[in-house]
């Protein structure tokens, strides 16, 4: 205990995942359904795992370059203009730096871009670390809250978001495709934010690591808006990704970060600093992927739109539900009348149904009461087996 009393307050002022006091409660029984966290039961396309396997049995066990394979670097330059080329600018080689993930990604921008003491805005509900790496840097944590509808899709008031953030604000950050509620930003709120945050000098760190996963009605579309489409190579504009998602490759731990070129080298340094370099087998892998994207990645968005439009109808039909198809994401995001307390109501899912859902107190204050549903299931069966657990449990006594 005496050496506890040595570390930052900070640190031991974070509060734990609410997402993984839930799936603690309920791992390793057989008898659970989870849906807790953010990926697929899937496992990763054959080809991708092929060539990592054919990386390792080739000796390819030391240590890259920091900013990642130069092949990589080239290859995600070359994906990310074909999704945002047409609509901005072509995005170089110079401007990549491998990740050892997502997470890493988001944390390595945080350190290049915020001091102690630095105002952060953030708009909310967002995933836990978004908010949280701010608070470890020693930042000022401002938060711009969504709002849901009547029929529970969450919105974006943008002059509300535009006031919060001033000349004194160092960094925004914002998630769309967002995590959880599926919101989604559009090019023209993109673009008004670029406005003013370019007005105020104020840096954005875009999260877009759902961009693939986006699913439009009107107009086929290969990718979510996205700051890129409307940016300037030079612009304040930090953008993270990831493989987990479009390529079902969350165990890896690899993404990367799209930086105005000045910065990569100094990136690169942070990169040194933290974990070296990215293993050079899963970026073989990710090699593999980026060239089969437009085979791997469209058959699983169709599936996991199958997967919301499976979900979706049937939550809604249960009764107090209240929810709404996301644009964007890999969630449904829903609250259930005479329920406030979302941790509860997600520890007793888990007991009482063999249902593991995140709680939206994970998120953010104003998701208390919103439960996390992520259906990125291989047999939407589980899917339709979950809504009748979750519908048996609420005509229970025990369920009120």
């Amino acid at each position: 205990m005496s050496e506890i009393r040595f570390m930052r307050q900070t640190v031991l002022n974070l509060e734990e995942s609410k997402i993984r006091e839930v799936a603690n409660a309920g791992m390793g029984r057989a008898d659970v359904l989870p849906f807790w966290f953010g990926e697929s039961d899937e496992a990763t396309p054959d080809a991708v795992r092929d060539a990592a396997i054919a990386s390792l049995q080739s000796g390819e066990t030391f240590y890259s370059h920091n900013l990642g394979l130069p092949a990589l670097r080239d290859a995600v330059a070359a994906y990310s203009t074909g999704l945002h080329g047409p609509y901005g600018h072509a995005v170089s080689a110079d401007r990549i730096a491998i990740t050892s993930g997502g997470v890493n990604a988001l944390i390595v921008a945080m350190q290049a871009l915020v001091d102690a003491g630095d105002e952060v805005v953030a708009v909310t509900p967002v995933w836990p670390n978004l908010t949280a790496q701010p608070l470890i840097m020693g930042a000022r944590l401002r938060c711009v809250p969504l709002q849901p509808d009547a029929q529970g899709a969450w919105q974006l008031d943008l002059p509300a978001l535009l006031a919060a953030i001033t000349p004194a604000t160092r960094l925004l950050i914002i998630n769309s495709p967002n995590n959880p509620t599926g919101w989604t930003l559009t090019h023209q709120e993109q673009a008004a934010i670029l406005a003013h945050c370019r007005a105020t000098g104020t840096w954005i760190l875009a999260d877009e690591v759902y961009e693939r996963l986006y699913y439009r009605d009107d107009t086929p579309t290969r990718a979510a808006p996205s700051f890129l489409d409307v940016a300037q190579p030079q612009d304040r504009l930090v953008v993270a990704q990831s493989f987990s998602k479009a390529f079902l490759m969350t165990g890896w731990r690899l993404g990367y970060l799209i930086l105005p070129p000045e910065m990569t080298l100094h990136v690169g340094k942070l990169i040194e600093f933290n974990t070296s370099c990215a293993p050079v087998f899963a970026q073989r892998g990710a090699l593999a992927a980026l060239a089969q994207a437009e085979t791997i990645t469209p058959h699983i968005v169709g599936h996991l739109r199958a997967c919301r439009d499976t979900l979706l109808p049937l939550l809604q039909a249960v009764p107090g539900v209240e929810t709404s198809a996301a644009p964007g994401g890999m969630y449904a995001f829903f609250r259930v009348a005479g329920f406030i307390d979302s941790l509860q109501l997600a520890k007793r899912l888990v007991a009482e149904a063999g249902l593991g859902l995140a709680p939206g107190a994970a998120f953010a204050p104003e998701a208390e009461g919103w439960l996390r549903w992520c259906f990125a299931s291989k047999d939407r069966g589980r899917l339709e087996q979950g809504v009748q657990r979750l519908r048996d449990w609420l005509v229970q006594p025990s369920g009120r």
